[in-house]
């Protein structure tokens, strides 16, 4: 049990400093889509010419938002749960109700985590370039010269589900080390927004 308790504690570190960085990337991804939003509305019905590449980089935005976003939201239990099963059932029960919704996750991530991989970034389409979005100041990278390669974007995909995986692995040992009652040794999980073990 030790080297589960000091995994866990590991785990809670590794993953607070992680999501605490992924964090304040998602709220300046947020804030990016919304002013390119704002700005393609104001060009559209105002000058009546909105730029083409504002759509797709909100989109960038939102995508990267969400790969950042989601684990955070999963270690804090942030995601919609119904857990009436869970409440009527004795503790143990609960508990061991609880890795199997935990194991079943891990499985599912896994397979996005090999789909993300194989469907998104090692494609033809991960490998082809933007149509619209290019590099500042007429930089030029790789094969798609001036223009972003898609795979910029899909890459968000890959990185949430690697950062969900960390998450569920030590959402799965915090909860084995809490039905065997070691559950008093891991450290508290904040729920006020900011991610735990970051301090």
């Amino acid at each position: 049990m030790q080297i589960l308790l000091m995994a866990a504690g590991l785990l809670y570190q590794v993953n607070g400093r992680i999501l605490s960085v992924g964090r304040w990337i998602a709220v300046s991804a947020l804030a990016i889509m919304v002013c390119l939003i704002l700005g393609q509305v104001f060009f559209r019905y105002v000058l009546n010419d909105a730029p083409n590449w504002t759509e797709e980089g909100a989109r960038f935005g939102m995508l990267w938002m969400t790969g950042l976003m989601a684990p955070l939201a999963y270690r804090m239990g942030g995601f919609v749960a119904i857990d009436m099963l869970e409440a009527a059932l004795p503790k143990l029960l609960a508990g061991l109700l609880g890795i199997l919704l935990l194991a079943i996750s891990l499985w599912v991530l896994i397979i996005a985590w090999e789909r993300g991989l194989n469907n998104h970034l090692d494609t033809l389409s991960g490998r082809g370039c933007s149509s619209s979005l290019r590099w500042p100041f007429g930089i030029e990278i790789g094969k798609c010269k001036a223009k972003f390669q898609n795979n910029y974007q899909y890459a968000s995909l890959w990185v949430g589900v690697n950062l969900l995986i960390l998450v569920n692995v030590e959402l799965l040992l915090r909860q084995v080390l809490t039905l065997t009652g070691y559950g008093d040794r891991l450290p508290v999980l904040a729920s006020n927004g900011a991610a735990a073990g970051a301090d």
